[in-house]
């Protein structure tokens, strides 16, 4: 079933209050397991699932239960795509763009850099074609996907050394999520994918001199600013990064309509819920970092006009070899260029001038 056409048909309240819970007395009791590429101490990121489990089951009456499991429980953080493609879980929750190696497009449902911010994003997928092109993509991967939390836009991460200039960035070794790394390398970097429940532990040893994870919220939990403390922004790379929950195909064509109507209703319930989570929490948490000795400080313009052109210049060079990239990023960055027109004269106009006051 289309989000669109569901969402239009009945109305996410229609769904909640009256659409899916009378009608479920009679199904099937259903025990399926769900597991997460990100540890149980972010419960913003981990916490999802929790939120998402509990409304299925709400609204199933008890009758659908899910099970949530961390990395390492069921499979590795990085194991989810082939997990639910071979049904070893029935569903998963990820950050798409982790599994670029298979596929670039992956990227395009999550984040990549100068790309979408979360409304934007969540309009692509919603009103735009962003949810017919990705589940034409990800029917090869036996998987049905729902859009299920964006964090906003994210920080710049963690440094030893404060970036002064593009220069300052050649040979430096730095965990970056994803597909962001290929415009880290692009412009001299040295990218590394480590999973998140790893990335102090890398950071204290010296392993990598620069790491970037979410924002203020989150990072204070992992505690990187003990081991670096300048703080950059913006993270350029994921303006609105949003995870995914992806269901095994013949699992989810063996339920109700009732059931895929559940799951779609609560995915859609814990997207919004996780960025309110993100957006209200990371303010004191910035004020906290700040107070514990991160220093802030902004990426150079010369880096980030350098990423910027080597991004674009990267995504012409995938879609002269990847079809399915083409497919989609040409559509992607279509609605991009009309979202950025839009937010050109509201939005960011509006943010600019309240940003500039002092309430």
């Amino acid at each position: 079933m289309e989000r669109r056409s569901f969402v239009r048909g009945a109305g996410l309240a229609g769904v909640l209050a009256a659409g899916v819970a009378p009608a479920v007395h009679a199904q099937q009791t259903l025990r399926w397991r769900l597991t997460s590429s990100f540890p149980k101490a972010l419960d913003t990121l981990f916490g999802v699932n929790e939120t998402f489990a509990q409304k299925v089951k709400e609204l199933s009456g008890g009758k659908f239960q899910i099970t949530v499991h961390a990395p390492g429980e069921l499979v590795p953080a990085f194991g989810t795509i082939d997990a639910v493609k071979d049904g070893t879980v029935e569903m998963a929750n990820t950050a798409p763009y982790y599994y670029f190696g298979k596929d670039e497009t992956f990227a395009l449902s999550c984040a990549i850099p100068f790309g979408l911010n979360s409304r934007q994003m969540t309009a692509w997928y919603f009103e735009g074609n962003g949810l017919k092109l990705m589940r034409e993509f990800y029917r090869q991967y036996n998987i049905v996907n729902f859009a299920m939390g964006n964090t906003g836009a994210q920080m710049g991460g963690w440094f030893r050394k404060e970036i002064r200039s593009l220069e300052d960035v050649k040979g430096l070794k730095m965990r970056i999520g994803g597909f962001a790394g290929k415009v880290l390398e692009r412009v001299g970097g040295v990218p590394q994918n480590i999973p998140g429940g790893e990335i102090y532990q890398a950071l204290e040893k010296g392993t990598i001199d620069a790491a970037e994870w979410v924002g203020p919220y989150d990072d204070l939990k992992l505690g990187f600013f003990k081991v670096a403390q300048n703080y950059a922004y913006p993270g350029w790379w994921e303006g609105g990064p949003q995870l995914e929950l992806h269901v095994n195909s013949k699992a989810y064509d063996g339920l109700s309509a009732e059931y895929k109507a559940i799951i779609e209703a609560a995915a859609t319930y814990g997207h919004v819920d996780m960025q309110a989570k993100y957006d209200g929490k990371n303010a004191q948490s910035l004020k906290q970092l700040v107070a514990g000795g991160a220093k802030l400080f902004p990426f150079p313009k010369d880096f980030m006009d350098a990423a910027f052109k080597e991004a674009m210049a990267l995504y012409s060079d995938i879609a002269g070899k990847n079809p399915n990239w083409k497919k989609v990023y040409d559509d992607y960055s279509a609605f991009r260029r009309d979202a950025n027109l839009w937010f050109r004269f509201t939005e960011a106009n509006f943010d600019s001038f309240m940003q500039r006051q002092k309430l």
